[in-house]
């Protein structure tokens, strides 16, 4: 399969995907960068770790932003994805891993809940 073809199948996948799945996938996109963030400053690699920390809070920024306002659970999410954004900021500015490290674990706990909560969903269709 030549590159556009691949970029066309990737395309067509998230094309297809669930409100659920999507969102897992976002939240497995941070986890991914903050895994990456963490090897990155363990081995001086700063500007790979910043730039990895900013790509995730890019990502909560934007979880924010697309959050459905009409439900209760918004805004205590809202809330949520602010103090990842002010501690992976903090966590970016002083490259301070075991806060990074805390939000990584927080995030990975949502993803986890997410996932059980759509399973439950797809079970009861």
């Amino acid at each position: 399969m030549d590159a556009r073809g691949m970029q066309h199948y990737k395309e067509q996948s998230i094309n297809t995907m669930t409100q659920g799945e999507l969102l897992l996938l976002l939240y497995d996109e941070i986890v991914k960068r903050l895994t990456q963030a963490e090897l990155a400053l363990n081995k001086k690699l700063y500007q790979v770790y910043e730039d990895a920390v900013q790509r995730s809070i890019d990502i909560i920024r934007y979880l924010d932003d697309i959050l459905d306002r009409r439900y209760p659970i918004s805004r205590e999410l809202t809330q949520m994805y602010e103090y990842f954004i002010y501690d992976l900021t903090r966590a970016k500015i002083g490259r301070n891993l075991p806060v990074m490290v805390h939000v990584r674990e927080l995030v990975v706990e949502m993803r986890d809940a997410f996932r059980v909560a759509q399973k439950s969903g797809d079970s009861n269709k």
